[in-house]
């Protein structure tokens, strides 16, 4: 039985388990930094969905304007910020406020992320972007050296790695509960792609902007199937299951072993690989190199309807989202909400450590307080963390599309591999180069 604040047992673990998804995704209580300089001019790059989050996210700040694709969308969220200018085109309102403009938040589709992001920091405004943090590896390179260049405050929005109890599990590993860390799993059973490629152009709503929708994407004919949600599934605007959620759940065991480039990786789907939609039940594996903090190890991604056979071979509950450490002494199970260790006889009289993590103040809040701070001190997801929890991410896609195990070099940013290279960077229209 572990202790975590309340003793979990496997049944009341999986009674938590569907709220501690759902809670995950609300933004984090806001509570004010401490106001040093005054409230920071703050402004919103798309401003629905996750958008919406970081607009509320913020609001304790001088929110000076907005801006959205989609005239409905931002009309509505305007309603709510009545002092703030609004805007169709992101870089409009950027140019605009050049110089008066501290901070930005970015919460559009994926291929917008970088386009948005590094055309506010080129300009020494601060950026917390959702995630995955790009839409390509190089792009992500891209954020992470300017991020460093122009010393940005910047955070990644992985809303959970505010939670208490991620917290307690990097605590956990850290502390050698489970002795070396062997393997990780992690999975989700969401699904995002095998859509069929549309056949006939769709009307374009009045209220959208088909034009800056794509952004630096190749122009192609307007359809329903894309919009609002669904670019998820094509690998010209989204980056599938593995995009959408790994950041999130991958997270957590980058945090707790102090994970950085993978050496290898591999994806194995039964499928022939289509070249315009992501796949479902896709499963990689990442092969890390021994570095401080961890020896070497393996990270297998699985999604959709697979899962890890251990969840089996110990009667683990089948959880719909999930991280699973096999350590030297034991495994440990967790969520976003709870943690099990396993075998549950061997831990029945475990108690934690007192924890040492500091609880946050918000995932926004941690953020805006780097701002006000300054110095050196960085949000625990800055682009030099997220960025390379990205990489590591779309890197799993890259082998995908590749249809070969890949081998990534850092140092140079590349597969040394011509087949697998060619997905590393989008091909970008003019006039939206980074």
């Amino acid at each position: 039985m572990t202790a975590n604040s309340m003793k979990t047992t496997r049944r009341n673990f999986l009674q938590t388990t569907a709220l501690s998804g759902v809670a995950a995704f609300a933004a984090p209580a806001f509570l004010s930094a401490k106001d040093v300089n005054g409230k920071l001019n703050v402004a919103c790059i798309g401003v629905q969905g996750m958008g919406h989050a970081s607009v509320q996210g913020v609001s304790g700040e001088n929110i000076i304007g907005l801006a959205d694709v989609a005239a409905d969308r931002l009309a509505k969220t305007a309603a709510e910020q009545p002092k703030a200018e609004t805007f169709a085109d992101f870089r409009d309102m950027i140019t605009k406020f050049d110089g008066k403009l501290d901070a930005v938040t970015v919460g559009t589709p994926d291929h917008i992320h970088a386009a948005a992001s590094v055309f506010a920091m080129k300009r020494g405004i601060h950026c917390y972007t959702e995630k995955p943090l790009s839409h390509d590896v190089h792009e992500a390179a891209v954020m992470i050296d300017l991020a460093k260049k122009k010393n940005l405050k910047t955070q990644m929005g992985t809303q959970i790695h505010a939670s208490d109890n991620y917290r307690r599990v990097v605590e956990l590993i850290q502390g050698g509960a489970i002795g070396k860390i062997k393997e990780v799993h992690c999975w989700v059973g969401k699904a995002w792609g095998n859509r069929p490629i549309p056949k006939f152009d769709g009307q374009v709503p009045e209220s959208l902007n088909w034009e800056l929708w794509q952004g630096p994407v190749p122009e192609r004919p307007y359809n329903p199937c894309y919009v609002p949600g669904n670019w998820r599934s094509y690998w010209m605007y989204g980056t599938g299951t593995l995009g959408d959620m790994a950041c999130h759940i991958v997270d957590l065991p980058f945090w707790a072993l102090s994970l950085r480039h993978p050496k290898t990786i591999e994806a194995n789907y039964p499928a022939v690989v289509c070249p315009e939609t992501c796949p479902i039940g896709l499963q990689v594996k990442y092969e890390f190199p021994k570095e401080e903090g961890h020896d070497a190890l393996t990270l297998t991604w699985y999604d959709h309807n697979l899962r890890p056979p251990q969840l089996a071979e110990y009667n683990m509950p089948n959880l719909g989202l999930g991280i699973l450490f096999v350590g030297a002494d034991g495994l440990l199970l967790a969520d976003y909400g709870r943690y099990i260790l396993y075998p549950e006889d061997k831990f029945k009289d475990f108690k934690a450590p007192k924890p040492s993590i500091p609880k946050s103040i918000g995932h926004h809040a941690e953020w805006l307080k780097a701002i006000k701070d300054g110095g050196d001190a960085q949000p625990l997801c800055n682009f030099g963390y997220s960025g390379v929890l990205t990489q590591a991410v779309l890197l799993g896609g890259v082998a995908y599309r590749a249809g070969k195990k890949i081998t990534w070099n850092p140092e140079t940013q590349t597969t040394g591999d011509a087949a697998a290279d060619k997905f590393l960077a989008d091909e970008r229209r003019k006039g939206w180069e980074l």
